[in-house]
């Protein structure tokens, strides 16, 4: 490739950790040509993320050092560069958009004072033309109200929003390349269309190279012109993406595009027998202002939801973000409060007091989106699972209930040997079906299941599923499963219901709903989700 805008040879991390030397990265070499994309694609801890952050130096150092490489930016030594260099480069000649905005944006500040700072720093604007500017660059990206969103914090917006205002963040200064880090990862399918549609129309705008890092192949074959496959710190193949995806010659390259989740639903039998049911449920927030704080009106979250889940059935939630989805699957776990009747088991339970609740916990189960946020990282693995064991009585000696842990986390998938570390030592698999054996160590029949799969990468995706499929027919579980990832909804659900602005847009059998929707918005899920691989998947080679 000749003069390439970018070139990383032979590049390699170490991190030193309690345990030794861990090599994260072992003699990768890529290049990134003027205007053109090159997507570097693996698994959670293939070195993706790591070779991505080296370009910019912002990896902890001493913890992380650079044994042997090197990194040039049109002919600019940036291993071992000198502050002032990296400097004038962050930010201005390259941008960095990172994996989840929530944490990379400050809570402290506003939308307006974030963007602001780049201006200040790298162009010397003043406070109204950086005002102007900031303004111009968020219509550019597509955030709605633009004006009425300068003030606002980063709690204040969505998901897609957030990844709106880090895009316009690192297109200020108009930079000559962009590093993508899993930039759609955890958003909806619609908003992801749109946020890919977006980075590739400013890339033509700008005229931008990009280095686009996922784990997700149908973004690879809509947006890159050129492919790297990292396994184990190492890049296993490289080529175009049409040969890639046409004709991967490496067997890791294969096991990537072979991980899609698959099968079908369990079928629960003819009379098996309603667990949880809900009529007209909803669940309204109340909206207030004034010195007084009157309610002035209400956030209908949930509008009128029926919801019928029976012994060995999986019920599919879907929906974008602010649907409802959650706070659908709360009210029927009475975590939050709720109008309409809810029947758990044959019970009214929409009166019951939190005592009166508390028998019922062990057969109602929640198994949250983030492992790492939900699991405490202040006890071990066995302390975690053991928690509810505890509160309900279950097992008469210590040794008894650790017996149960060691079968509960054979069953999913996990060494019993490792039942005495920190969710910190985990993978995001491993994490997830932590959460799942804290959830299953109870023996509920009913199991709200919201986003399991929306942070993993596809083959533990495929992993995550088959294992609650086998869960379900040992033990006859109900599910309630929430997702925004239509792909994996439609391998474990029976009934699917999806949800916009509070209400039921459509409901029925899964086959009806994804073979044969009946409404224009559910049409609209299918193509975003089904047809993303699909759409210009040629135009992206091509270009």
């Amino acid at each position: 490739m000749a003069d390439p805008l970018l070139k990383v040879d032979n590049l390699s991390v170490d991190f030193s950790t309690p345990g030794g030397v861990m090599h994260a990265v072992k003699g990768v070499s890529f290049e990134v040509a003027k205007g053109e994309t090159l997507a570097l694609v693996g698994e959670s801890g293939s070195g993706k993320s790591v070779s991505a952050l080296s370009i910019l130096q912002l990896l902890p150092y001493p913890v992380a050092r650079h044994p042997g490489g090197s990194i040039t930016f049109e002919g600019t030594e940036l291993l071992g560069a000198p502050d002032a260099t990296l400097r004038s480069i962050r930010g201005n000649d390259i941008a960095m958009i990172f994996q989840e905005p929530m944490t990379s944006l400050n809570p402290l500040h506003n939308i307006e004072k974030q963007i602001n700072e780049v201006l200040f720093v790298h162009k010397g604007l003043s406070k109204p033309a950086a005002r102007a500017r900031t303004l111009e660059l968020l219509k550019l990206v597509g955030l709605a109200d633009a004006e009425k969103r300068l003030n606002a914090y980063p709690h204040e917006l969505s998901g897609g929003q957030r990844q709106r205002v880090m895009i316009a963040m690192a297109l200020a200064n108009e930079p000559k390349l962009l590093v993508a880090d899993e930039p759609t990862t955890a958003l909806d399918v619609t908003i992801q269309a749109q946020i890919l549609e977006l980075l590739d129309d400013l890339k033509q705008k700008f005229g931008m190279s990009m280095l686009f890092i996922t784990h997700d192949l149908g973004i690879v074959q809509k947006m890159a012109d050129r492919v790297c496959v990292m396994n184990q710190g190492e890049i296993v193949e490289h080529g175009p993406t049409r040969q890639i995806f046409e004709s991967p010659s490496h067997a890791y390259t294969k096991h990537l595009l072979d991980a899609e989740p698959s099968g079908t639903a369990l079928a629960p039998a003819n009379d098996a027998p309603r667990i949880v049911h809900t009529d007209d449920l909803k669940v309204y927030f109340p909206i207030k202002a004034g010195v007084m704080r009157r309610t002035v009106d209400h956030v209908k979250a949930v509008d009128g939801i029926t919801v019928e889940v029976r012994e060995g059935e999986t019920v599919g939630v879907v929906g974008e973000s602010g649907s409802g989805k959650t706070t659908l699957g709360l009210a029927m776990l009475r975590l939050i409060s709720s109008d309409g009747p809810i029947e758990f088991d044959g019970r009214q339970i929409e009166d019951l007091q939190t005592k009166q609740l508390r028998p019922l916990r062990r057969e109602m189960q929640v198994v949250f989106q983030d492992p790492y946020g939900s699991l405490s990282p202040r006890m071990s693995i066995a302390q975690i699972i053991e928690e509810g064991l505890k509160v309900h009585g279950i097992g008469a000696t210590a040794a008894e209930r650790d017996q149960m842990i060691v079968t509960v986390m054979q069953e999913v998938g996990l060494d019993p040997a490792t039942r005495h570390r920190y969710p910190h030592e985990f993978s995001g698999g491993q994490r997830q079906r932590v959460a799942i054996a804290r959830a299953l160590v109870l023996r509920p029949k009913f199991i709200v299941l919201d986003e399991p799969t929306s942070a993993l990468d596809r083959s533990v995706q495929a992993q995550i599923i088959d294992l609650l499929r086998d869960l379900q027919e040992k033990y006859k579980l109900a599910y309630l499963f929430i997702s925004h990832d239509l792909k994996v909804v439609r391998a474990i659900s029976n009934q699917v219901i999806v949800m916009r602005n509070g209400k039921v847009v459509e409901q029925g059998p899964a086959d009806q709903i994804f073979d044969a929707p009946r409404e224009d918005y559910t049409r609209a899920l299918m193509a975003a989700a089904f047809d993303l691989a699909a759409v210009g998947a040629g135009e992206a080679v091509a270009t």
